[in-house]
Order: C-alpha cells, then structure tokens, then sequence
C-alpha cells in the first residue's frame, strides 16, 4: 500500500481490505512486495475493492 497515506492510521485497515478483496477474488497476496502478481490478479483485487466499497455507499444511502 502506498505509504503516501493521507490518514497514516489508515493504512492497516485499507491493507485489511486488500488482503480480504484479494481472498474473495481468489489471488494468493502476500504481506509486502508482490511484484509476481499479473496485472489481471492485480486489477482483479482493486475491481473487487471498488465494487466493495460502492455496494457499502449504496447500502448507507438507504
């Protein structure tokens, strides 16, 4: 995760997040660097964080 954080406290919990969204979609994320990742498996995870985060902007509208 970058470490240009705007909220540093931030980062554990938007680490979390990555490493659940990477899980649901299936890719094996390890803690540090993954450079190994294709850009497939790595667009998979942020795809899968959008629609995530989408769904609970949609739910909190309700």
């Amino acid at each position: 995760m970058a470490k240009n954080t705007l909220v540093p406290e931030a980062r554990e919990g938007l680490n979390r997040f990555k490493m659940e969204a990477a899980n649901e979609v299936g890719v094996n994320l390890k803690q540090g660097y993954n450079g190994d990742l294709t850009a497939r498996q790595a667009g998979s995870i942020g795809g899968q964080m959008v629609k995530k985060m989408v769904q609970q902007y949609e739910n909190g509208l309700k």
